[in-house]
């Protein structure tokens, strides 16, 4: 078998939580870093990265297995899933329709809600040109809100995982996004099975290997 190409820059959640499901997984990969900007060889916005994902964005995934390109972190991981998850490892905790649909609820709600509310809180904290003091209240409001939505669902394990029967794809999903809470200036003091959650799920293994391999990939 051999590895998969995992597209990511050192910054950024997207790229890691595909790296926390091939842990999991034991799926084989390598991490090819690449910088913002346009620089046709190194660059996002670049000639050569666009070939691969025409948005370009990281994370990409490309699989010299089956031939598959694969762009947008919810599709990567669920083309990850379906070709190397046979056994269900990382999937619906179980086998009915509500199960299903619990999983993909939290896939969503992570891809269209707090992902993006965390991004746009972090962009207004830290990279808007002038400052914006409305609009970082309102969406660091929201980013706390999704928190208190994730509390609750966190609450039916006890704060072990996001879904009851054990850990998930979902939670590859939220924890390096979760994990930013400190840059974006939104305390987790007040949800305290989303704390747990985010410490005990940080310290498995798998995290801890996945943030070491982006970390240590060779810088473009």
């Amino acid at each position: 078998m051999h590895p998969l190409i995992l597209h990511a820059h050192a910054t950024g959640p997207n790229p890691i939580k595909i790296a926390i499901a091939c842990e999991f997984l034991e799926v084989p990969y390598t991490v090819k870093m690449w910088d913002f900007g346009e620089d046709p060889q190194k660059g996002v916005k670049g000639t050569t990265f666009l070939k691969i994902n025409e948005n370009g964005r990281v994370p990409a995934l490309e699989d010299p297995n089956t031939g598959v390109v694969s762009w947008e972190s919810g599709a990567i991981m669920n083309y990850i899933r379906r070709v190397y998850d046979k056994q269900n490892k990382i999937g619906p905790r179980g086998s009915t329709e509500q199960d299903i649909v619990d999983f993909e609820k939290w896939e969503y709600f992570l891809l269209t809600t707090l992902g993006p509310m965390t991004g746009q809180t972090n962009w207004f904290r830290h990279y808007h040109s002038t400052k914006n003091e409305d609009a970082l209240a309102r969406y660091s409001a929201q980013t706390h809100r999704c928190y208190e939505v994730l509390e609750g669902q966190l609450a039916k394990s006890g704060g072990k995982s996001i879904l009851p029967a054990g850990y998930s794809a979902v939670d590859c999903h939220f924890e390096p996004w979760v994990r930013q809470h400190a840059f974006a200036g939104v305390s987790i003091d007040d949800v305290p099975n989303v704390k747990k959650w985010l410490e005990s799920f940080g310290q498995t293994p798998q995290v801890q290997a996945a943030y070491e391999k982006i970390k240590a990939a060779p810088k473009p």
